[in-house]
């Protein structure tokens, strides 16, 4: 690579050739999930409403998801809210869907200019009708784009994930009903959320907790864990390719450990 190439290559992505050079290109993940946690913590620590923690947390997601891009990373699925968020005040939730409808009318642009394809998983259909459109719009809008994957999970539960699974299953064998030997792990894989994707290889938590809170508990079976302190409204790029680095030094096993 030419000196003015490097320069362009540079000039378009997120990081430096010092730092791309740090990584193995044959171990980037392909998918990474993220469980964005911290916003509200991020929010009380600089004594501004927990709304606010949330608007930053969603405005740091765009460039966390570029970031990536520009890594070769080629899906990446964020947990945004989910089935238990519910019992949260109803005050509280309807500020989020707010920030939902807001975000993803604001934000389609920016994917477009950025090669992001907007997907969701969960069950969308309790969301308000406000929220659904416009998670429709930005979706149709980006359905062009190929760079990189954006998977967001609303109203998600990994456990109602895999009950949703099971009940589309048994709709479609309704007629013809399945034997033991049929129920593979593979036919229920087809019928979860995420079946396009595939599992992700990276998980990343932020806020130092150190728990999966019923995001993808079928898909994360085999997945690399990352947790850092940094609140997700803190989390940057920089963050993102220390996860990355970590990433690349551990030895995947799948089918356990040895001796």
């Amino acid at each position: 690579m030419s000196l003015q190439t490097e320069q362009i290559a540079e000039a378009d992505s997120t990081y430096s050739s010092a730092e791309i050079s740090l990584l193995d290109p044959h171990k980037i993940p392909k998918h990474i999930a993220i469980i964005m946690d911290g916003n509200r913590r991020w929010a009380r620590q600089k004594n501004l409403p927990a709304m606010m923690g949330h608007w930053e947390g969603a405005e740091a997601l765009i460039d966390i998801v570029r970031s990536a891009s520009d890594l070769g990373v080629k899906a990446v699925t964020v947990y945004a809210f989910s089935t238990e968020n519910w019992a949260r005040p109803e005050e509280e939730i309807e500020a989020l869907m707010d920030i939902f409808e807001l975000y993803l009318n604001r934000k389609k642009e920016n994917m477009i200019l950025n090669g992001i394809c907007l997907n969701s998983i969960g069950d969308i259909s309790r969301l308000p009708k406000r929220v659904q459109e416009a998670l429709h719009q930005t979706k149709e809008a980006t359905k062009h784009c190929d760079k990189i994957q954006l998977v967001i999970a609303f109203n998600y539960g990994g456990r109602d994930e895999i009950r949703r699974a099971m009940t589309k299953i048994l709709d479609i064998h309704r007629q013809t009903p399945l034997e033991n030997s049929d129920i593979t792990e593979e036919l229920i894989a087809r019928h979860l959320d995420t079946f396009r994707w595939g599992d992700p290889d990276l998980l990343i938590r932020t806020s130092g907790e150190l728990r999966l809170s019923n995001f993808l508990l079928w898909q994360l079976c085999y997945t690399e864990i990352f947790v850092t302190d940094v609140l997700w409204p803190d989390f940057s790029r920089k963050e993102l390719l220390q996860a990355v680095l970590a990433y690349q030094t551990r030895d995947r096993r799948r089918g356990g450990s040895s001796l």
